[in-house]
């Protein structure tokens, strides 16, 4: 069982806090404990709008237990009246992740049934204690691009197998293969997004990710790829054109490398088109079927290096583009 960074620091940090908060002699020391384990995030900007939205709930928290405790007493009924009072008002200020910390410091002012100036100081004090530990160690986040190159080179493998298989399939209607790339391609772009926006909320100064728009590509290029597959299913057993179509895929396949350009594809496609529109007319419904399904799939086909060539600029004459984007 692998144990994650948010684990380790929850480990730290609270010990941590509650020590720091013992050595400042403040009661209920067990409550920067608890604030530092519900500030631990996954990300450095999800840290810092957690605190702040705790630090902003435990003020108003302290604000609204002195008005219902003192005017209505310590007892059961102060706290239902008061919680009824503060919830509303956190969602109203859009600060509902703090409503389970500032309970507890509305709990404990209730259990000291006092509301004393030094009181109410030590539960700020627990606050930054609680709060502060967390934000310390949150500044340090762990390096996501291991993470993602390995997903990227899941990607571009799984997008060889499949692109392989299409062509296999349009040759000898070879129904072998299970499609697990397929599956194991939809859940690496999705832990992909995931994991791409967790590092981008770790880089609060940088605006764009060099991995966001590769993935982007990847994802809308995936969803064509899904939707050819029910075309190539429908193209005849023996057809020139068909043959043709296929040794394109056994192409596209083995493009999927950076030194291949999106260009070179849409020119050959284009000469496909122009054979195809050479062949002669359909006798029947059912030619008539195929030649359109022939002509959807050139047009998935000619999507799907569009894609490419948008989200990444030419290789050809000297033209570069975002290293981190393949054909």
């Amino acid at each position: 069982m692998k144990i994650g960074y948010r684990t380790i620091k929850t480990a730290i940090g609270t010990p941590v806090a509650i020590s720091i908060a013992q050595l400042f002699g403040v009661t209920n020391f067990v409550t920067a404990g608890i604030l530092t384990i519900l500030c631990i995030q996954p990300s450095r900007k999800k840290s810092f709008l957690s605190a702040w939205h705790r630090f902003f709930a435990c003020v108003l928290a302290i604000l609204f237990s002195f008005i219902f405790f003192e005017t209505l007493g310590y007892n059961t009924l102060a706290v239902g009246l008061m919680l009824l009072a503060f919830i509303p008002t956190a969602v109203f200020f859009k600060i509902t992740p703090g409503i389970a910390t500032s309970s507890v410091i509305t709990l404990n002012l209730y259990s000291a049934a006092s509301m004393s100036v030094g009181f109410i100081l030590d539960q700020f004090l627990l606050i930054i204690v609680g709060i502060g530990t967390a934000l310390l160690l949150n500044l340090y986040m762990p390096s996501l691009d291991k993470d993602l190159k390995e997903k990227q080179d899941k990607l571009e493998i799984n997008f060889k197998i499949i692109l392989n298989e299409i062509a296999i399939y349009i040759r000898n209607k070879n129904v072998s293969w299970d499609g697990k790339e397929i599956t194991e391609t939809e859940e690496v772009l999705e832990v992909a997004e995931d994991l791409v926006e967790r590092d981008r909320e770790n880089h609060l100064l940088r605006n764009k990710h060099p991995y966001r728009d590769y993935f982007k590509m990847r994802t809308r290029q995936f969803e064509l790829l899904q939707r050819m597959l029910p075309l190539v299913s429908k193209l005849p057993n023996k057809d020139s054109i068909s043959e043709k179509i296929a040794v394109f895929f056994d192409d596209l396949s083995e493009s999927v490398q950076p030194e291949n350009t999106a260009e070179l594809f849409l020119d050959e496609l284009e000469q496909l088109r122009k054979d195809f529109n050479q062949e002669e007319l359909p006798d029947t419904r059912e030619e008539f079927e195929t030649r359109a399904n022939l002509y959807r799939l050139l047009t998935e086909i000619e999507d799907y290096l569009l894609i490419k060539k948008k989200y990444k600029k030419s290789d050809i004459k000297g033209r570069t583009g975002n290293k981190n984007i393949k054909n």
